[in-house]
């Protein structure tokens, strides 16, 4: 069973960055992290962890 605690913070620390870049305006950097995020809780996801 998916831990989704682990999963929310996963992703939330990868939107708080994602934020800093857009302040910085790397928004490159920003998409870049969000997809990363995107695809890591979704394989963790997948695996069941």
């Amino acid at each position: 069973m998916p831990d989704y605690q682990k999963l929310y913070t996963l992703l939330f620390h990868a939107v708080t960055d994602a934020l800093e870049d857009m302040e910085r305006m790397d928004f490159g950097r920003a998409r870049e992290r969000l997809i990363a995020a995107q695809q890591e809780a979704e394989e963790k996801y997948m695996d069941g962890e």
